[in-house]
């Protein structure tokens, strides 16, 4: 490659460099097509990700305006050139891909392509996708294609990257799926050891009470009030038990999107009122979301469990350098003094060294009768 100029040498450094820094998938093939049709001096490139109906779960351009990517419809079906790439592991080279026999046509807004160089992208013994170029800007031979052996060969290097990065891909989504099924696992049992005793006992304590409803009315009067304590003490223990399981969504959507989305769940669960709002807040780092998203859950457990309030509202802006989770309610408030008591009860040492293990504050603000506010705050966003 030493007589490449340093342009395409640029080229491959991007698409590695993308690899390294573990961008999102879409990225990195982005990424990958363009640095393909930069290196290899083409006019059109392409990335296909074949899907299980005859279509394409993705299908990434470069070269093709906006303007021209929306004139010409919806994505190609598997057929002619890709769908021989996407069945054949085989590279394919062609002076002109309008005279193969298994050229079928495409959409009039398609821009025309002649010359045309094509890789599937493997993992093992499977084709996961294609990667093709079109129209090298070269002089060309006489009825010859102008990419040349080297050139593919070159694409083939980038196939394999495409391949690293599609079945990176594929097996986080495994692993997401596997989370998912662990979080319910993990749910299941710890419903059956929260809830399930406390349901054993409303049981036993309904049968007391109906026994002795004829001949001792009183003492049936107080085995009904704890049958409704036990039932209200289940109900809670389910709440806590839904708040607590980790979203798998908060890696894919992010914390913004599934902070609103549990406070909605939670307004429709609970006699209070429970609202959301956001502002200017950008991605920040997993391990930050996680821990804003985890004293989120904290803090509306508590205000919704323990401070009888009305009103609960949520809070994440960004504020200069940071970014600002509050947690303000109008329950009953406590003595943010009293550190033995409340902290065990509230959960506030376990917000605080969440909070300082992502290199951020927590901020408790109440009085007695006056609601509270929690605060945590952690830098970027």
């Amino acid at each position: 490659m030493s007589h490449r100029p340093a342009s395409g040498l640029a080229a491959v450094s991007a698409a590695l460099l993308a690899m390294s820094r573990h961008l999102e998938v879409g990225d990195v093939l982005k990424t990958i097509v363009a640095s393909a049709r930069d290196l290899l001096d083409a006019q059109y490139a392409a990335l296909g990700v074949p899907d299980d109906h005859g279509g394409f779960a993705q299908f990434v351009v470069d070269g093709v305006s906006d303007e021209q990517w929306k004139a010409i419809g919806p994505l190609p079906r598997q057929h002619g050139i890709l769908a021989a790439m996407l069945h054949q592991a085989r590279p394919e080279r062609l002076a002109d891909v309008r005279e193969d026999p298994r050229f079928g046509g495409w959409p009039d807004a398609h821009p025309d392509m002649s010359d045309f160089l094509g890789l599937p992208i493997t993992d093992g013994d499977e084709i996961i996708g294609a990667l093709f170029l079109a129209n090298k800007q070269c002089r060309k031979p006489e009825g010859g294609c102008g990419f040349t052996a080297e050139d593919e060969e070159l694409l083939a290097t980038l196939a394999q990257h495409a391949a690293i990065a599609l079945t990176n891909a594929r097996l986080y989504e495994r692993s997401r799926e596997l989370t998912i099924a662990e979080e319910r696992t993990r749910l299941a049992h710890e419903l059956h050891d929260a809830v399930s005793q406390k349901l054993f006992s409303l049981r036993l304590t309904a049968q007391a009470a109906a026994a002795l409803v004829d001949r001792d009315p009183d003492r049936a009067k107080g085995e009904l009030h704890q049958v409704a304590n036990l039932a209200a003490e289940a109900v809670d223990e389910l709440r806590a038990a839904v708040v607590e399981l980790r979203p798998a969504a908060l890696d894919e959507d992010g914390l913004v999107a599934t902070l609103r989305t549990q406070i909605q769940v939670l307004d429709r669960a609970h006699d209070a009122s429970v609202t959301f709002g956001s502002s200017g807040v950008r991605a920040l780092p997993a391990s930050q979301e996680e821990a804003l998203l985890r004293v989120a859950q904290e803090a509306l457990h508590n205000a919704l469990r323990h401070s009888g309030a009305a009103h609960v509202r949520v809070t994440l802006t960004r504020d200069g350098p940071a970014t600002v989770l509050r947690v303000t309610d109008d329950g009953g408030g406590f003595d943010p003094t009293a550190v033995r008591r409340a902290g065990r009860h509230l959960g506030l040492v376990s917000m605080r060294h969440r909070a300082k293990s992502v290199g951020g504050r927590l901020t408790v603000v109440s009085e007695p009768g006056e609601g509270a506010t929690i605060e945590m705050e952690v830098p970027g966003g």
